[in-house]
């Protein structure tokens, strides 16, 4: 690609500071107006110098810049991009280099400095951590070159534009899996809990442990061995688990550093890898927005088809439609499924979202993630100190009860409920999916 040049040099402070001392030299000539000749040949030959170093800068080709970005990058995670720069002159060079990151993007140790021997090249890194999903458009690399003798600088555009896609915070999903690796998942405070041993898939027969219920006895061969025979089980595999996300204008709501929507992703993440790693199917499909539709998907391919799916959703400022959203997903699922609605509840959806609750029961198990807002407990939290604050406390444990019985409404109906802070549903919606498989409910 070629490279964009400015038309004009730029004075170097090595200029300002010779200019400046010509002037004080001016100064000095005109109390002594013998020396005024050697002054004018002084700035005769400061322009010539100069001239010449612009003319010489010109001519020189400008150095080439390979980036290397990394294949993706996640929300809120540094990493490192690394510039290699290429000097094809028959002199070392002193370039300033800035990378024209994405705007979505923070950077750190730009822009830099580095004097490049002759026909060589010198790589150098910086720190990007993104605050934003999807894609991240890396411009042209800036190059300030300087010229021989120090006078002026070029400036220039060159390398090429390129595109990484920037994922959701998936560094819990890599957590978890590495502490699953090692055993030791309830670092991560998930709980695991032993098999019940009803409504789950026959695995083997083993011999009788303490601690085994009595309908774990297989009596036929216990009496063929004359000991104690236990039925093992393991949880049924090949189970489809659907999210069914609200992209509305709710769930821009900011608790901290990240939204709602984004707390969601990073929950769908998590626990389809744990799904996954269960042999279940994963899938999901959004509504008031954006629509997409993945089926699910299980395998190793699974994580990757979901990843490439989410990793540019944003929400809309549209209101949620909860049973036109209901209606879609089960003309779309036509296997019974665990359905998680993921939402953000207020008191008036009542009539709106019982009638999309009882249309997805009909085909599945549903269960309710309703992210509870920080600001409801800290309204509730809030201490009394005058009227105003009084209301304040009051309006906030009116919402809260409201939202209570909107929710104690869901259960009865036969929906499970999970009424959580955005930061906690991670954990707190694989808990439950683990509740469900051990039951035998699905």
């Amino acid at each position: 690609m070629t490279a964009e040049v400015a038309p004009l040099p730029r004075p170097t402070g090595r200029l300002y500071l010779a200019l400046g001392g010509w002037c004080l030299a001016g100064l000095a000539a005109s109390i002594w107006p013998v020396s005024l000749p050697v002054w004018a040949a002084l700035g005769v030959a400061l322009g010539g110098l100069t001239a010449w170093d612009a003319l010489a800068l010109r001519r020189m080709p400008l150095p080439a810049v390979e980036r290397i970005p990394p294949s993706s990058l996640a929300v809120g995670v540094p990493n490192e991009v690394h510039l290699r720069v290429h000097n094809s002159t028959s002199r070392p060079l002193s370039v300033d280099v800035f990378d024209h990151h994405p705007s979505t993007c923070a950077p750190a140790n730009l822009p830099q400095r580095v004097t490049i021997k002759q026909g060589g090249w010198s790589q150098l890194s910086y720190e990007l951590t993104p605050h934003r999903r999807g894609e991240a458009l890396f411009a042209r690399t800036a190059l300030l070159v300087t010229g021989r003798l120090g006078l002026v600088r070029r400036h220039a555009l060159v390398g090429a534009e390129q595109t990484v896609r920037v994922y959701p915070n998936f560094k819990e999903v890599v957590r978890f899996a590495l502490l699953a690796l090692a055993d030791r998942v309830g670092q991560m405070g998930i709980r695991t809990r032993r098999r019940r041993g009803e409504g789950l898939e026959f695995e083997q027969l083993r011999e009788y442990r303490e601690g085994d219920l009595m309908r774990q006895v297989d009596w036929k061969a216990t009496a063929r061995r004359r000991k104690l025979i236990s039925r093992e089980y393991q949880e049924e595999k090949n189970q489809q688990i659907v999210f069914l996300l609200d992209c509305g204008r709710r769930m821009r709501a900011k608790d901290g550093d990240m939204t709602h929507f984004d707390h969601v992703l990073n929950a769908v993440l998590l626990l389809a890898y744990v799904a996954l790693r269960q042999g279940d199917a994963v899938g999901f499909m959004t509504f008031s927005g954006s629509t997409r539709w993945l089926p699910p998907t299980k395998g190793g391919s699974g994580m990757s088809a979901i990843l490439n799916q989410l990793y540019d959703l944003e929400t809309s400022v549209q209101p949620s439609d909860y049973l036109e959203a209901a209606r879609r997903l089960m003309a779309r699922q036509k296997r019974r499924a665990l359905v998680i609605l993921v939402t953000n509840l207020r008191d008036e959806d009542d009539n709106e979202l019982m009638p999309a609750l009882m249309t997805l029961r009909r085909r599945n198990l549903v269960l309710l993630a309703s992210l509870r807002e920080e600001a409801i407990r800290m309204a509730t939290d809030r201490p009394i100190q005058d009227l105003r604050d009084a209301l304040f406390v009051a309006e906030g444990h009116r919402f809260s009860r409201e939202r209570d019985t909107l929710h104690e409404t869901a259960r009865q109906g036969g929906t499970q409920v999970l009424d959580v802070e955005p930061q906690e549903l991670p954990v707190s919606l694989v808990n439950r999916y683990l509740d469900i498989k051990r039951s035998g409910r699905l």
